[in-house]
């Protein structure tokens, strides 16, 4: 058993192994700017069956932050439902987005929009925005031009930027450095499944991101299919993960939420764990040497 608060192989943990009420260290809460989340798992609003299905599987996945796209056409269903009318403000933390924008300036202009909206409901999510600006349609992968234009100008003008991009670690810090909250590389294209596809990659924008500042929050967003891959994810030393698709277009929705919320944690605790090496050949579990009864003797 480590010590509370210890450091074990110059890897900071988080205090103890369980709290009073069993949860994993690796639920201790994620700083992202002015924010606290509870749980490192954030989940989007879209692609659900229906409202209440959304509801539903929020509930389970045990999130506390969950991003919403705020132009205001995309806030009402087939139905003329609003989503705000599903989702408990006193419970989540929403998360403002810019999908759908392809350019730096209609990125900037849907944040605004969005901010304006929030601050009407007088809730606190209007002070951040998760950035995306994207390169085509088929791909859905970030413009670095667009992204690098528009998280300046939010930062700018009072922003609390969480900014999609790629696993380009020098992209990656270029956008800390332009002062964004929290840069959130790709684990492969939105909507893929395809988990992570590059951990090289991912384990240098981790690098790059947290030398000199290891508190500094790092959030995959984009392609996790499974609870595996969000463990994967997780167990590289990320902060956390974004997904959507993963849950609302599995056979099963609910199950899957609950399963990515044991797997963010399980994946969390891992990391802190410390893996063992990777090694050629087998080591045993029980050694012939330091025996509390000598082995046998050879009759030879």
């Amino acid at each position: 058993m480590q010590e509370q608060g210890g450091e074990r192989d110059g890897r900071m943990t988080d205090a103890g192994l369980n709290d009073a009420a069993g949860t994993p260290a690796g639920a201790a809460a994620l700083q992202v700017g002015a924010f606290t989340l509870a749980s490192r798992l954030v989940v989007g609003t879209g692609k659900y069956a229906s409202y209440a299905e959304m509801a539903r599987c929020l509930e389970a996945s045990g999130t506390d932050c969950v991003t919403v796209a705020v132009r205001r056409e995309r806030l009402l269903n087939a139905a003329g439902e609003n989503i705000l009318d599903h989702l408990d403000l006193s419970r989540y933390t929403l998360l403002p987005n810019t999908a759908g924008c392809f350019s730096a300036t209609d990125a900037v202009r849907v944040a605004r929009l969005g901010r304006e909206l929030l601050r009407d409901l007088g809730n606190a999510g209007s002070e951040w925005v998760k950035l995306e600006v994207l390169g085509d349609q088929k791909t859905l992968l970030p413009d670095p031009v667009g992204t690098l234009e528009a998280t300046e100008q939010l930062v700018a003008d009072g922003f609390s930027v969480l900014v999609y991009t790629s696993d380009d670690p020098i992209v990656a810090r270029r956008l800390k450095d332009l002062g964004a909250a929290s840069v959130m590389p790709a684990g492969s294209p939105i909507g893929s499944g395809q988990g992570v596809l590059n951990a090289n990659n991912l384990s240098i924008c981790l690098e790059y991101l947290k030398d000199g500042d290891p508190d500094y929050p790092v959030i995959v967003d984009a392609g996790v299919g499974t609870a595996s891959d969000v463990a994967a994810a997780m167990e590289l030393g990320v902060d956390g993960v974004l997904l959507n698709t993963a849950i609302a277009h599995a056979a099963d929705p609910l199950r899957m939420a609950r399963a990515m919320r044991a797997a963010c944690d399980a994946g969390r605790d891992a990391f802190l764990a410390g893996r063992i090496p990777r090694k050629r050949y087998a080591t045993a579990s029980s050694p012939e040497t330091d025996r509390i009864t000598p082995a046998a003797l050879s009759p030879n």
